[in-house]
């Protein structure tokens, strides 16, 4: 029986060289690009496309290019600046890591993973991400992109299922022994995973490493567990917070709930959403009743 190749250190020396010549030109991979700035982009890529994110993130970092230019500012003008990027939770929790960093480190985002959880709103994946991209760290980074070419390279399974205690380990070893490769590594799967080793239709004919995927070598089998569900949005309690954030961004002086209601129809759902938003701190209501954003 003819062994098949075992996907290692080699496969991801492979991925670094594709990387060199396949890798899209984002402005918070180009060399000089600070630790605050790898921050921004990675909180504002959490669920959302790179497409969205760019533009917002020019602008923001125009307009806040160190951590304690965004802890300066009130909670209302992050919220705008925000724009439709959605889970605008994640704004305010960006304003709150800024605050975190200048309170704690004195202004400049630590390098220490550890550090990096620490700030609110960090988890662990966003740790690792900073201290790789923005400080040259080889550390493993794993999002959704990445489990989904491990589970392939690696396990053979067309789809990555729930993350995993071994995922880290699995990453890491397929990373380069040389430093600086294995920091660009981390970056390169990751492309990988964004560019051809798509969830739905893997561009395997393009893949560096399909001579080496457990899954293409077993014949590509098709996902044996529940089929992925895909969330919706329109009729969603997150599409009309959406909405009563827009009239509230727009809006130049506190409005009352009246100027709210062309933004839904329901008024069930709207006052719903309503009172999530003031729970969350992306509204607040003054002493005479009326809306606005968080001052």
């Amino acid at each position: 029986m003819t062994s098949r190749p075992t996907p290692g250190a080699a496969a991801g020396e492979t991925i670094v060289d594709w990387y060199a010549t396949a890798a899209r030109d984002l402005p918070w991979r180009r060399p000089g690009v600070d630790a605050w700035a790898v921050l921004v982009s990675e909180v504002m890529l959490q669920q959302t496309p790179v497409g969205r994110v760019e533009p917002v993130w020019r602008e923001w970092m125009d307009r806040w290019p160190t951590a304690a230019h965004l802890a300066a500012v009130a909670p209302a003008d992050v919220i705008r600046a925000w724009g439709k990027l959605g889970y605008p939770r994640r704004a305010l929790r960006l304003r709150e890591a800024a605050a975190a960093v200048v309170g704690r480190h004195g202004g400049i985002v630590p390098a220490d993973v550890t550090a990096l959880e620490a700030l609110p709103g960090i988890g662990t994946y966003t740790a690792r991400a900073v201290a790789c991209f923005g400080y040259g760290q080889p550390q493993p980074v794993v999002d959704t992109n990445v489990r989904r070419v491990v589970a392939r390279l690696v396990h053979g399974r067309a789809e990555a299922g729930n993350a995993r205690a071994s995922d880290l380990t699995d990453i890491a070893a397929l990373a380069p022994a040389d430093t600086a490769r294995a920091t660009r590594f981390s970056v390169a799967v990751m492309e990988l995973g964004a560019l051809v080793c798509v969830a739905r239709t893997p561009r395997c004919g393009s893949c560096p490493v399909r001579d080496r995927c457990a899954w293409r070598l077993a014949g590509s089998p098709a996902h044996a567990g529940p089929a992925r569900r895909v969330q919706k949005f329109t009729g969603t309690d997150r599409q009309v917070r959406g909405r009563l954030l827009d009239v509230l961004r727009a809006a130049h002086e506190p409005v009352d709930a009246a100027a709210l209601v062309p933004a839904w129809d329901d008024a069930l759902q709207r006052s719903r959403c309503l009172d999530s938003l003031l729970t969350d701190g992306l509204v607040e209501q003054t002493a005479d009743g009326l809306f606005r954003l968080p001052a």
